[in-house]
């Protein structure tokens, strides 16, 4: 079970800003792929189903939960960044 943010230690919260970090990169990589897919349904002029389903993982993968935004928070209130 997770713990809530602000029961984690100092060094966990850090591991989780790790954590955090790459996956935005992971992220950003995946949201180039599907980008990548519509580009080419576009221009191979099939926009359908095809693209409709890397935008919709798009969408998913920019609406993450408020967790990160809580992280950033607790880490400049603790004074670890």
């Amino acid at each position: 079970m997770k713990k809530e943010l602000s029961e984690l230690t100092d060094s966990e919260l850090l591991d989780e800003a790790k954590k955090m970090k790459s996956d935005s990169i992971i992220n950003a990589a995946l949201i180039g792929f599907m980008f990548g897919i519509i580009v080419y349904s576009i221009l191979q002029n099939t926009v359908g189903l095809f693209t409709l389903i890397p935008l919709f993982f798009i969408f998913k993968l920019f609406h993450k939960p408020k967790r990160n935004k809580g992280l950033k928070k607790l880490l400049k209130d603790r004074k670890l960044k």
